[in-house]
């Protein structure tokens, strides 16, 4: 099973699922008072309240009519204020992960496991927080 992240917004995620070369596509969106997750354009959850909403999913797709088999999803979102994309000129979701059976297909942001692990040094913290990179190659240094 293979999954890639296709969109990232603030109210939106769109998710392509590749199982047994088929395609399916998860959605997760928010609307005022209830977020809803879709498989392949059809309501598979849905969480309402104005606070306090469900953010770890748990779907099954792929079963036979007696509902064995299929493949087990787990959708979790951090739905907070993440980074702003310039390029929409807009913000996105602070974090999303898809699990698989085997472990996580697709993380990315607060969810992703890279953004757990503590730096080793300084330079290293320093690219992780703010970007700056002091380059590997100390021999060679600009004017």
């Amino acid at each position: 099973m293979h999954a890639e992240l296709v969109r990232v917004a603030l109210h939106e995620v769109d998710i392509k699922i590749v199982a047994e070369d088929r395609m399916h596509v998860l959605q997760w969106r928010r609307n005022l008072l209830w977020d809803e997750v879709l498989l392949d354009g059809m309501r598979q959850a849905s969480s309402h309240g104005l606070f306090s909403r469900e953010k770890v999913y748990g779907l099954v797709f792929g079963r036979d009519e007696e509902g064995r088999g299929g493949h087990q999803v787990m959708l979790i979102l951090d739905p907070g204020y993440g980074s702003y994309d310039y390029s929409n000129n807009g913000q996105r979701l602070k974090g999303v992960r898809v699990e698989g059976v085997d472990g996580p297909l697709v993380s990315y942001g607060s969810l992703d496991a890279k953004a757990l692990e503590k730096p080793a040094t300084f330079a290293d913290w320093m690219k992780k927080s703010i970007g700056m990179d002091w380059g590997a190659d100390h021999t060679r240094r600009p004017n």
